[in-house]
């Protein structure tokens, strides 16, 4: 093969190489994905705010939950239909604790609700983390298949690709191979889960998910920041429970993925069937309303960056984060802080992930970055994790007379709020006055002022720890977007 022929076979797969990765990076979305709901407006008792809380205490660690407490009692009284969308759903651990078997709690509660209600539609959507990228059975979720649930795995080829490179080059190559078959390397999750197949590592690299965190009956639905999962048992997370038409609107966004993923449709009730199951909620005249709204995917950073840039002198923000590495909103953070609207932030300081000990990636460079822009305004405590994870994913934005609280699954970083992952979070409008909006104040005060334990620490705490090192890891890594921010 003579020179010029080589170069015009390795520029023909340049060429094809290129178009693969741009296609994927840029390509149109699922359709009901990136999806915004209706404004509702409902009475303030059908919406509830609720939260874990891990904590030090006279030298003691104490739990402070009640989300699941509440979403297994849905599930326990569920009589017509069950759409559940969980990101990690399973009961691996380090085994160094006896951590709370949620994921075997969820599985049974769903079975022994289905056996009571032989006609109870229920829908399971999760991703292919839990069987590591097709490398075994989910032991907490396949066997629901046994009991008439409708198991969906979404198809995250569906999905865009954050990792331009490298996606790129998996699609054209190793994707055709598959991931099935008989692991034998360590698995990157958790060291006593299952071997896998090198396939499935390859997959994973792709760093992509749907991370929501949803549960929807008839009668409530719940959307949250926690996981089902055993070794994320002791984390602090948050969730709100709401109540009345605006379930249609979850339903309709879980549809939406289990379309793209090839799942049975006649699963979901119909339109008239919600109709019929979910009556809508009226209003009494004396009550204060609440308004909400359904955000998923990019439509979550879009109202976060309105309500940050909408934020006037008087106003006061308060974020509480796992991850914070989205440009757009330290931009609008900090352009609030020139506006000198107060803004108190409450980080995990990303020192450990199941057992295994982090870096302090991505917070501790963006919270230098917040902190050397040299405004007073900014505040900065780090939630005082042991083993376990500040989980949580709330924005606060305290007015006069009208607060906004937008929170959910959704971290602030680019894979989470730019269309790569599934997410969904509630935006909720209410008097500054009402119950909900006291509640989230509450929130946020206890654990920033230590009220009845050590919830956080101050900044300086866990900030001289980050090295050059670090640094540049945190520039490498967003620039190759080898990470999940």
């Amino acid at each position: 093969m003579n020179k010029k022929r080589k170069m015009i076979i390795i520029g023909m797969i340049v060429m094809i190489l290129t178009s693969i990765m741009i296609y994927h990076r840029i390509k149109p979305l699922p359709p009901g994905i990136s999806y915004q709901g209706t404004i509702h407006t409902i009475p303030q008792q059908d919406v509830e705010f609720l939260y874990d809380l891990t904590y030090q205490k006279e030298g003691k660690e104490v739990h402070d939950h009640s989300i699941f407490k509440e979403v297994f009692k849905t599930i326990e009284e569920a009589e017509h239909f069950l759409i559940i969308d969980l990101f990690l759903v399973n009961g691996y651990t380090d085994n160094k604790r006896p951590y709370p078997k949620l994921s075997e709690k969820l599985m049974k509660s769903i079975k022994k609700q289905k056996e009571k209600h032989p006609d109870l539609k229920v829908i399971f959507i999760t991703d292919e983390i839990n069987t590591t990228y097709g490398s075994h059975k989910a032991q907490q979720i396949d066997p629901l298949k046994d009991s008439g649930v409708e198991v969906v795995y979404t198809d995250l080829d569906k999905l865009r690709d954050p990792n331009l490179i490298y996606s790129g080059i998996w699609r054209a190559a190793f994707k055709w191979f598959g991931q099935g078959g008989s692991g034998w390397l360590p698995n990157p999750v958790e060291s006593s889960a299952p071997n896998v197949t090198a396939r499935s590592y390859l997959k994973l690299l792709n760093v992509k998910a749907n991370h929501r965190k949803v549960v929807i009956s008839e009668d409530a639905g719940f959307i949250l920041s926690a996981n089902p999962h055993d070794a994320s048992g002791f984390h602090s997370n948050i969730a709100f429970k709401v109540k009345g038409e605006i379930l249609k609107d979850m339903v309709k966004a879980e549809k939406a993925i289990a379309e793209f993923s090839g799942g049975n449709l006649k699963a979901f009730p119909t339109e008239a069937e919600l109709d019929e199951m979910i009556q809508p909620t009226t209003l009494r005249n004396e009550e204060l309303p609440v308004k909400a709204q359904i955000l998923t995917e990019g439509k979550v950073q879009n109202h976060v960056v309105e309500a940050i840039t909408k934020a006037k002198k008087e106003d006061e923000i308060w974020i509480g984060m796992f991850y914070l590495a989205d440009r757009d909103i330290i931009t609008s953070i900090e352009e609030a802080a020139k506006r000198r609207v107060k803004i108190n932030i409450v980080l995990d300081p990303n020192q450990n992930a199941f057992g295994q000990e982090k870096i302090g990636l991505p917070n501790l460079p963006i919270a230098a970055e917040l902190q050397n822009v040299d405004y007073e305004n900014i505040k900065i405590r780090w939630y005082a994790t042991n083993k376990e994870q500040y989980h949580t994913k709330l924005i606060y934005i305290k007015s006069q007379q009208e607060s906004i609280v937008i929170g959910g699954s959704t971290n602030y970083t680019s894979r989470n709020l730019d269309d790569y992952n599934l997410e969904e979070s509630i935006k909720i409008k209410a008097s500054t006055d009402s119950k909900l909006i006291k509640g989230v104040d509450d929130y946020f005060n206890r654990i920033w002022t230590n009220e009845d334990g050590t919830y956080t620490v101050e900044y300086e705490k866990y900030q001289n720890s980050l090295s050059v090192f670090k640094y540049m890891m945190y520039i490498v890594q967003k620039v190759f977007q080898m990470t999940t921010y």
